[in-house]
């Protein structure tokens, strides 16, 4: 019985059972064709297999061994010395038991927490290769994002708010954000990400959703000391929850953030500011302007002053606005041809295809270019290349 349970325990952690973040649906298992690569990773599971066997076996081994020592007939599984409390056997084992598994499962090293990872130099390498036409949002969040965490003592929750028209990045930038700050991304039990429409979708249960939002973060700050919730379609969440989320962007007292050394980072993403955003760039660009020169001082007074002045919207009289409770709010700037071509790239390089400058053109050239005189920004950002790329597969 206890070989079984060993050997349930083992194989729901091998790399590919149901659970594992690395594993992979039956359906798309069915979809992918056989290639190399898939025997290679037949033959690693049988290694790994066959190290779970011997491990199990080596247990066992120890664990009769120390029950009934007049039998031992295991050389190396020697009973333990006389006196050896049960508590001192059981720890012994662990010991062995942690050291073999670690052969073939990521363990956690320096007594941290595993889940977090905080890779700041992956941050900025990301940010710097994969994030095309951003100059200001790539420089903005990691000094904030990298300050923030790397504070002694934080007397309050981290509020970023990005702005700017769909397609831009700001997904893009906030998946980055997990992906290095957390070991397994968007997936990490420590990360909750929200999307207004589909979380949030009738007012008229909005007393429900603030119950299960307020369970959702306390439930998640409890179980990691850095957490982080992503707020997507920002400026369709209702009044009443942006009131809630106010509450956890206050200030803590002094003697509550002496004691308390977790970190919150909130990032809210919205369209809202994304017009005037184009309409400072378009300006400055046509005045013979090199993008990388616009500055937030350019910036930030006109896409605050538009998000604050939203009819359509309640996030811009909300408190998180009208008592400062965001610590930065970050433009992100319309997307011209040579950035687009730029994602088309990383499309395919995504993917493991071959890909042509013609092909990159081709692509790039399939969006649509606004404003309808001069034809400088997409309309749509970045969104959809993925899709696209499906038509020039053979």
């Amino acid at each position: 019985m206890l070989r079984g349970a060993l050997w349930l325990l083992l194989l729901l952690w091998l790399p590919g059972a149901p659970g594992h973040r690395g594993a992979t649906s039956a359906r798309q298992v069915a979809d992918e064709p056989a290639s190399p690569g898939a025997w290679a990773g037949i033959q690693r599971m049988q290694e790994q297999l066959q190290t779970a066997g011997t491990l199990s076996r080596r247990y066992w081994a120890l664990f009769s061994c120390a029950v009934w020592p007049d039998h031992c007939d295991d050389q190396e599984a020697t009973a333990p010395p006389l006196g050896w409390s049960l508590l001192q056997w059981g720890q012994r084992s662990l010991d062995i038991l942690s050291t073999w598994f670690c052969r073939f499962q990521e363990c956690c090293t320096g007594g941290g927490d595993c889940r977090i990872s905080n890779n700041f130099a992956g941050l900025e390498s990301d940010l710097r290769v994969r994030l095309h036409g951003q100059h200001l949002a790539g420089k903005l969040v990691l000094r904030t994002v990298r300050g923030y965490l790397e504070t002694p003592q934080a007397d309050k929750a981290l509020a970023l708010s990005f702005h700017g028209w769909s397609g831009t990045g700001k997904n893009f930038v906030a998946r980055m954000m997990a992906e290095n700050l957390f070991r397994d991304g968007l997936r990490s039990d420590c990360v909750k990400m929200f999307i207004s429409m589909l979380h949030f979708p009738h007012s008229k249960y909005v007393d429900v959703y603030k119950e299960q939002l307020l369970s959702q973060i306390k439930e998640t700050q409890q179980r990691c000391r850095q957490n982080m919730f992503i707020f997507d379609e920002a400026e369709k969440l209702h009044p009443a929850l942006l009131e809630l989320l106010g509450k956890h962007l206050e200030l803590r007292a002094p003697e509550a953030h002496r004691a308390e050394s977790s970190r919150t980072i909130f990032v809210f993403l919205s369209n809202l500011g994304g017009s005037v955003i184009n309409e400072v760039v378009l300006g400055f660009l046509k005045a013979g302007w090199s993008r990388e020169e616009i500055t937030m001082e350019h910036l930030e007074p006109r896409f605050q002053a538009e998000i604050m002045e939203s009819p359509d919207s309640g996030f811009g009289q909300s408190r998180l606005v009208k008592d400062n409770l965001i610590d930065i709010f970050i433009p992100f700037l319309p997307l011209e041809y040579r950035h687009v071509r730029l994602c088309v790239r990383d499309a395919f390089l995504n993917q493991k295809l071959q890909y042509t400058d013609a092909a990159l053109d081709e692509i790039a050239r399939m969006m649509t270019y606004i404003p309808e005189e001069e034809q400088l920004f997409s309309s749509q950002g970045c969104k959809s290349i993925s899709q696209r790329i499906n038509y020039f597969l053979p």
